[in-house]
């Protein structure tokens, strides 16, 4: 049986992030306190352009974006992805967002033929429940890099192996 973590409590669209979901999303992570939301229009620019071809940026939509994630290809690998960024804001945080949006990149990749997905985060105690998440939706710390952020904050590499499509 799935726990209320596992399925969101609204009903929700995910789909590819749009141009107009940008100011919803910089609130979004100035909220969680991620990184300098003015960053966002640079790393998102190329998927608008399509010029990064396979990258992908995702948002949750119920009456408005309530979450995003970003992923892409590892360079030299075959079938290996990383998901860069997955943010919910914080008043629907603990609503099944996350999962939602986490399930269905894991989906889409697997479908795809796709083979590993790798997750970083900071080795920060206030990254601790993030930490958690991944490690209760069947990722394992894979490795951590210490002091690679900055002098006393790790990064933390998640890992899973996706599965494959039953033929």
């Amino acid at each position: 049986m799935k726990s209320s973590k596992d399925e969101p409590k609204h009903p929700t669209t995910i789909r590819p992030t749009l141009r107009r979901d940008l100011p919803a999303l910089k609130a979004m992570i100035d909220a969680n306190g991620l990184f300098p939301s003015e960053m966002l229009d640079d790393m998102v620019s190329s998927f608008f352009t399509g010029g990064a071809g396979t990258e992908q940026w995702l948002t949750v939509d119920d009456g408005g974006p309530v979450a995003v994630a970003y992923y892409v290809p590892e360079r030299m690998t075959q079938g290996t992805w990383n998901l860069l960024l997955i943010a919910v804001h914080p008043d629907r945080q603990g609503q099944g967002q996350g999962t939602a949006l986490l399930r269905h990149i894991e989906q889409a990749l697997g479908a795809d033929g796709e083979r590993l997905l790798l997750v970083q985060t900071s080795g920060l105690e206030s990254f601790g429940r993030t930490r958690t998440f991944y490690r209760s939706r069947g990722y394992a710390e894979e490795a951590r890099i210490r002091d690679f952020y900055q002098a006393g904050e790790d990064k933390v590499i998640f890992r899973k192996v996706l599965a494959r499509p039953v033929a």
